[in-house]
């Protein structure tokens, strides 16, 4: 299952232009866990107090209003940040959606790692863009629902 994470991630980084040599170097942190911790993280670093299916915390920084990214120097890895699962609610969304616990790990997982990419879904045009991206990187793997 490591793999379908790794072929997840290098085809929304692909998707993204990103070059290959690139794509090698970035590192991510997964964890899964379960809704009464990740309620918890939800709640202090976010103020919203109940449990999610997915967090994401960035590494990169912006340094000016032209969003210019701070990234690893060269050579060095390039660490996006962190993604947290919540296996109790991906379970659960697997079951009400109708597809594999795998295909919702991986639909959540994909989702927090176009977050750390800088996307996000604050208006109904934004959740269309990070969704299509979403499915389209799952199809291409054979993640139908």
């Amino acid at each position: 299952m490591l793999t379908n994470y790794y072929k997840t991630a290098q085809k929304i980084l692909e998707a993204e232009d990103y070059p290959a040599a690139e794509i090698e170097k970035m590192e991510i942190s997964l964890y899964f866990t379960n809704n009464e911790e990740i309620h918890s993280l939800n709640k202090e670093y976010r103020g919203i107090d109940r449990p999610t299916d997915v967090l994401s915390f960035a590494m990169d920084e912006t340094v000016d209003e032209a969003d210019v990214l701070i990234s690893a120097e060269a050579g060095e890895p390039h660490l996006l940040g962190d993604i947290i699962i919540s296996t109790e609610k991906s379970d659960a969304q697997s079951e009400e959606y109708g597809h594999s616990k795998e295909r919702e790990v991986l639909f959540l997982f994909s989702h927090g790692l176009l977050h750390l990419l800088g996307y996000d879904h604050q208006t109904p045009e934004e959740e269309t863009v990070m969704l299509g991206k979403q499915e389209a990187a799952l199809a291409a793997l054979g993640f139908t629902r």
